[in-house]
C-alpha cells in the first residue's frame, strides 16, 4: 500500500484507515506536572519529603551547569541531557501532559492504544535515598492511576518499581497491581552498588568505585522472589536502560557522544546478565522487553550466544582447548626442529607451549562451565530461552526495524519480537503524528514485509502483554482484535 497525502491530511491517519488491524504503542511518554506530582508526594510522604525531593532534583538539573570547566575535567561530570522534548508544537507540547488531549488525539496520530512511560520514571527510581525513593515512587505510581485512569480504553500508564532489592520490588508491585489497578511495569535496568573492598576504606570514594547488579548472573541478592511476583500477578517488565555516564559515555562537553548507542549498550548487559543468570530458563513464561535501545543489539547478541556455545560448551572446551591435550613430546620435537637458537636455548622453560612459563590454568570442572545455569544441550536451545522471552521496543523510524525479521541471517530463520516503541514525548520523535507513517515507510521501500509490519505495530506488542494476562486489553478498542489474534494463534 502506498500513502498518497493531500495537503493537511495525516499520513498516519491514512495509513491507520488502510489496516484491518489495529495500532499499539507502547512507549509514548508525559510529561508530569510537578506541582500536582509534589502534592501526591505530600500526601504520601509529607512536606520534608518533598523538600528533600525538590533539592535532589534542582541538583540533578543544575550540577553540570553550576560547574566551571575546571571542575567538570576535575571531576570528569558527564554533561547531562538537554532540550529533549519537543516544542516546536504547542499542540503536542500540551499532548504529553493532559490524559483528555492525548485520549481525545490518539485516532488522528493513527494510534488505537498506548502504553504510557512518565518522563519522572527513570529518575524516581533511580534515587539513592531509600526513604526518598519509596516515597517518589509511590507518589508517581498513584498519580498516574488517578490521572490516566479515566482513559483505560485508549491508554494505560505504567507502574515504576524499583528494584533495590527483591524485597523494594514486591511490595511497590503488588501495591500497584493489587490498590492501584495498574498492570503494565517498568523496572530499572540495574542498581549502582558499592565496591566493599575500596568504599569501606575509602567511602569518598563511593561515586566513583562501584559495579553494575542487573539482577542475573552475580547478583547482590536472588531475585527470583520478584520474577515469581510478576508471573503471579501476569505483568509483563519492561525495561528503559540506561547508560549514560558510564566510562565511555562520559564526556563533559557533549550529550550527544554521550547518547549515541547508551540504550543499546546498557540493555545487551542486561540481556546477558538475565539470560547467563538463567532467569530465561527459570521462568519460562516470563517475558522482559527491552525499549528504547533499538534492536541492532539484539540481532548481534543473538547469533553471538549461539556461536560462542558452539565454541565453548564444555565438549567443545575439552575437546579443542584443554591444555591436557597437547602431546608435550611431539611438542618439543617441533620447537627443537623450527626454533632457531633464540627459542631453543629456552626450550626447557617454555612448559606446555602456550605462551607462559609456568603450567598453563588447569580449570576445575565447577568453573569451567559458562552456561551451567541454562542446561543447555544444543543450540536450538539458545533459541528458546531468547527468542521466546526477550522483546524490543523500537522507534518508529529507527532504521534498523528490519533487522529483526531478517530470517537470512538469524539463526534458525527465527525474527526477534519486535516492536513499535515510539518514544513520543521525547527528542527523537519531533512530530507524533508521523510515528506510523515512518514504521509504513519501510513497507513502501520494501525493507519491511506487510505481514512483518503486522507484527511490529500490533502481534507482538498485543502478544507481549496479552500472552501474560489475557485481560489486559478488556475494556479497550483493541480488545476484540486482540482476542482474534490470541484464539488464531491457539
Amino acid at each position: 500500500m502506498s500513502i498518497v497525502v493531500k495537503e493537511g491530511q495525516n499520513r498516519s491517519a491514512l495509513v491507520r484507515d488502510g489496516l484491518d488491524f489495529p495500532i499499539i504503542d507502547t512507549d509514548f511518554h508525559t510529561i508530569e506536572i510537578e506541582p500536582l506530582f509534589l502534592d501526591y508526594l505530600h500526601q504520601v510522604g509529607g512536606p520534608e519529603i518533598v523538600e528533600r525531593y525538590k533539592e535532589v532534583r534542582k541538583a540533578a538539573r543544575t550540577a553540570w551547569y553550576n560547574q566551571t570547566w575546571e571542575e567538570r575535567r576535575a571531576n570528569r561530570t558527564a554533561r547531562p541531557p538537554w532540550w529533549t522534548i519537543p516544542t516546536h508544537d504547542t499542540l503536542d507540547l500540551a499532548t504529553f501532559a493532559l490524559p483528555k488531549l492525548l485520549h481525545q488525539r490518539l485516532e488522528e496520530i493513527g494510534t488505537d492504544f498506548a502504553v504510557l512511560y512518565p518522563n519522572l520514571s527513570l529518575f524516581v527510581a533511580s534515587l539513592e535515598d531509600d526513604e526518598l525513593r519509596r516515597a517518589a515512587v509511590r507518589a508517581l505510581n498513584i498519580y498516574s492511576a488517578e490521572v490516566y485512569g479515566a482513559y483505560s480504553d485508549r491508554m494505560t500508564p505504567i507502574a515504576v518499581i524499583p528494584l533495590h532489592t527483591p524485597e523494594e520490588g514486591i511490595e511497590e508491585l503488588e501495591y500497584a497491581v493489587n490498590t492501584l489497578g495498574l498492570k503494565a511495569i517498568l523496572i530499572v535496568g540495574y542498581v549502582r552498588r558499592p565496591i566493599p573492598s575500596i568504599v569501606d576504606k575509602y567511602p569518598e570514594l563511593a561515586r566513583e568505585a562501584y559495579w553494575l547488579d542487573f539482577f542475573g548472573i552475580d547478583s547482590q541478592y536472588d531475585y527470583d522472589p520478584f520474577w515469581e511476583k510478576c508471573v503471579e500477578l501476569k505483568v509483563t517488565p519492561t525495561l528503559h536502560t540506561a547508560g549514560m555516564g558510564w566510562t565511555s559515555r562520559r564526556s563533559i562537553s557533549n550529550y550527544t557522544f554521550n547518547h549515541i548507542g547508551h540504550f543499546a549498550s546498557a540493555s545487551e548487559a542486561l540481556a546477558k546478565s538475565l539470560f547467563f543468570g538463567g532467569v530465561t530458563r527459570r521462568f519460562p513464561t516470563l517475558k522482559f522487553a527491552f525499549i528504547e535501545g533499538g534492536v541492532s543489539w539484539g540481532a548481534s547478541l543473538y547469533p553471538d550466544l549461539v556461536w560462542h556455545w558452539e565454541r565453548r560448551n564444555t565438549e567443545s572446551l575439552h575437546k579443542l582447548y584443554n591444555p591436557g591435550n597437547i602431546d608435550h613430546k611431539l611438542l618439543r620435537e617441533l620447537y627443537e626442529q623450527y626454533g632457531d637458537e633464540s627459542i631453543t636455548r629456552h626450550i626447557d622453560q617454555i612448559g606446555n607451549g602456550l605462551g607462559v612459563i609456568s603450567n598453563h590454568q588447569q580449570e576445575s570442572e565447577d568453573t569451567l562451565d559458562d552456561w551451567s545455569a541454562l542446561n543447555i544441550t544444543r543450540a536450538e536451545d539458545i533459541r528458546d530461552l531468547f527468542v521466546n522471552n526477550f522483546y524490543f521496543g523500537i522507534e518508529g523510524d529507527d532504521p534498523t526495524i528490519a533487522s529483526a525479521f531478517n530470517r537470512k541471517e538469524l539463526p534458525f530463520a527465527e525474527p526477534l519480537k519486535a516492536f513499535l516503541a515510539s518514544d513520543a514525548g521525547h527528542w527523537d520523535v519531533p512530530v507524533i503524528s508521523e510515528v506510523v507513517a515512518d514504521v509504513h515507510s519501510l513497507v513502501e521501500q520494501g525493507r519491511l514485509s506487510p505481514e512483518d509490519f503486522k507484527s511490529f505495530v500490533f502481534a507482538n506488542p498485543a502478544k507481549l502483554y496479552a500472552d501474560s494476562n489475557p485481560d489486559f486489553f478488556k475494556g479497550t478498542v483493541v480488545e476484540k482484535d486482540v482476542e482474534k489474534l490470541l484464539n488464531r494463534g491457539k
